[in-house]
C-alpha cells in the first residue's frame, strides 16, 4: 500500500486521522506508532517484523555507544558494528549479492523493505550523533521507533536528524488548519504521481522499448526527457503527499524538492533536489574529509566522491556512482567558471544539458546500454528523426509543455508578486473546488489502471 493507493487515500488515512485525534493527547504519539506498524504490515508481515527488528538493533546500538562514549576507542566498536549491519541490510535487499539472505530469513524473493534507504542513512546518522555526543541515547523507544518507520516519512523522508525529529514532534500543532494544509499538499503530490508522472512514464516506455541501437535522435531526446520529468514527478509527489499528511498529524516537515529543474546553474539543481541527502552527505562524509585536507584539489576530490555516493545511494549501482561523477564534476567546473560572463546566459541551457545526459545514466540497465544511449542521442545511429518520433511528439508534447511548466516556479512567484490582487483572492476561493476536483480525477485515474504505485527506483 502506497500513498496514491484507494485503500490509503479513502481508508488508512481518514481512519488514521480520526484515531489520532479522539485519543487523549497523552496517548497519541502510541497511536502514531501503532498506525505506522499497521502500515508496514499492510505492506507485509515480513516488512513489519524487518522493521521492529531493524527498529530494536539500532536503539540497542545506541545505548551501548552512549553507554562507553567515555571511551571513545570502546565506543568505536559498536559504532563501526551498527554501521555495517546498517549498511548490510541496504545491500542485501538492493543488490543482487545478498540472494542467500532471503533465504535465511525464509521471506519471498520478492520482498522489499519500501523506503530502506532512507531510514538507513538515519539510523545511521543518529549513531554518529551519539558517538560524538551531539545527542544522548534517547531511552524513549516509541519516539525512537517513530523517527525509523513514521508512515508519512517512510517512503521519501524527508531525513532528518534525530534531533531535529525529536523537536518536531514536540512542537506539534494540531489544528484544523494544518489539517487543511495537508491535505492540500497531498493532493498537489497525488496530482503530480498520478497525472503528471504516470503518463510521463508511458511516454517514456515508448522511447524506451524501441531498440537502443536503432532509436533516432528525437525519439531518444524524447525518452530521456520524459524519464526525468517521471523521476522527479515521482519522487517530489510522494514527497509531497508525506509532507502533507505530516502536516495533518501537526508535523511541518521540511520541503525535499524545490523546483530543482530548469534552474540557471547547476548548482542550484543540485540544492534543490533532495536536499536532505546532500546536508546528510555534508555532515557526516565531505565536512569531516575537508578538516583533514588542506589542499583545495584534495577538497575538489572529497566533494566529487561524495557525490559518487549520493548516486550509488541512488541506484546502488556502477551506473549511479557514474551519474554522481558527472554531477560532482559539472559542479566544480562551474564553480571555476562561475565569473564568466558567458555563464549569465546560457546558465539554464548547460544546466539542462548535464542534468539530462546524468539522467541517462539513471534508466539505463547497465553502463553499455547508457553509452549506447548517449551515443544515439547525438545521432550515432544515423537517423535525426522518424516516424515514431513525430507520433510521440505529436501525442505528448501538450503534456510535456504543461509538466515542464509545472516544474518550475513561474506560478507561485507570479503568485507572490501579485499581493492582495483579485486573481490571488480568486484562485485562493477557488482551490478548495480545485483541489476536491483534481482529488476525484486522480480516483478516476487510479480507478481505471487498477493501482498507482509504480515506482521508477527503489529507495
Amino acid at each position: 500500500m502506497v500513498y496514491s493507493s484507494l485503500l490509503f487515500i479513502y481508508g488508512f488515512l481518514p481512519v488514521s486521522l480520526l484515531l489520532f485525534y479522539i485519543a487523549p493527547k497523552k496517548l497519541r504519539e502510541p497511536v502514531l506508532l501503532a498506525e505506522s506498524m499497521a502500515f508496514c504490515g499492510l505492506f507485509s508481515l515480513y516488512f513489519l517484523i524487518f522493521m521492529l527488528i531493524y527498529t530494536a538493533v539500532n536503539y540497542a546500538f545506541s545505548h551501548i555507544i552512549g553507554y562507553l562514549r567515555k571511551s571513545e576507542k570502546l565506543a568505536a566498536v559498536p559504532l563501526a558494528i551498527g554501521i555495517i549491519i546498517d549498511l548490510t541490510a541496504i545491500f542485501a535487499f538492493r543488490t543482487k549479492y545478498f540472494s542467500w539472505l532471503h533465504s535465511i530469513l525464509k521471506a519471498p524473493e520478492s520482498f522489499y523493505p519500501v523506503g530502506i534507504s532512507f531510514f538507513t542513512l538515519a539510523a545511521i546518522g543518529t549513531l554518529i550523533d551519539v558517538y560524538k555526543g551531539r545527542i544522548s541515547a534517547d531511552r524513549n523507544f516509541i519516539r525512537f521507533s517513530l523517527y525509523i518507520m513514521f508512515f508519512p516519512r517512510l517512503i521519501m523522508g524527508p531525513l532528518l536528524r534525530y534531533s531535529v525529529f525529536t523537536k518536531l514532534m514536540d512542537g506539534r500543532n494540531e489544528n484544523l488548519t494544518n489539517i487543511g494544509v495537508g491535505m492540500s499538499l497531498f493532493i498537489k503530490g497525488l496530482a503530480k504521481k498520478v497525472i503528471a508522472a504516470d503518463n510521463l512514464y508511458m511516454l517514456y516506455t515508448a522511447a524506451h522499448s524501441t531498440d537502443v541501437g536503432e532509436i533516432s535522435a528525437a525519439t531518444a531526446w524524447l525518452g530521456v526527457t520524459a524519464y526525468l520529468f517521471c523521476l522527479y514527478f515521482t519522487l517530489s509527489g510522494y514527497a509531497d503527499m508525506g509532507t502533507g499528511i505530516a502536516y495533518c498529524f501537526g508535523l511541518r516537515f521540511p520541503q525535499s524538492f524545490n523546483y530543482p529543474l530548469m534552474r540557471t546553474r547547476i548548482k542550484y539543481y543540485a540544492a534543490h533536489w533532495q536536499s536532505q541527502i546532500i546536508q546528510w552527505l555534508r555532515r557526516y562524509v565531505t565536512k569531516p574529509l575537508y578538516s583533514v585536507c588542506s589542499k583545495k584539489w584534495l577538497r575538489e576530490i572529497v566533494f566529487l566522491g561524495g557525490w559518487t555516493l549520493f548516486g550509488f545511494w541512488y541506484t546502488v549501482s556502477a551506473n549511479g556512482a557514474v551519474w554522481g561523477i558527472i554531477m560532482g564534476t559539472a559542479l566544480i567546473i562551474e564553480n571555476h567558471l562561475l565569473k564568466k560572463k558567458i555563464m549569465d546566459f546560457t546558465g539554464i541551457f548547460y544546466t539542462f544539458l548535464v542534468v539530462i545526459f546524468g539522467t541517462v545514466f539513471f534508466f539505463g540497465d547497465d553502463l553499455g546500454y547508457s553509452v549506447k544511449y548517449l551515443f544515439a542521442m547525438v545521432g550515432g545511429n544515423g537517423e535525426i528523426a522518424d516516424v515514431q518520433a513525430f507520433y510521440l511528439l505529436k501525442s505528448y508534447v501538450v503534456l510535456l509543455l504543461v509538466t515542464m511548466y509545472a516544474a518550475t516556479d513561474l506560478f507561485r512567484n507570479m503568485m507572490m508578486r501579485s499581493g492582495k490582487s483579485k486573481v490571488r483572492i480568486a484562485v485562493a476561493a477557488a482551490s478548495p473546488l480545485i483541489a476536491v476536483a483534481v482529488l476525484l480525477l486522480c480516483t478516476s485515474l487510479i480507478s481505471y489502471s487498477g493501482s498507482s504505485d509504480m515506482l521508477l527506483i527503489r529507495l
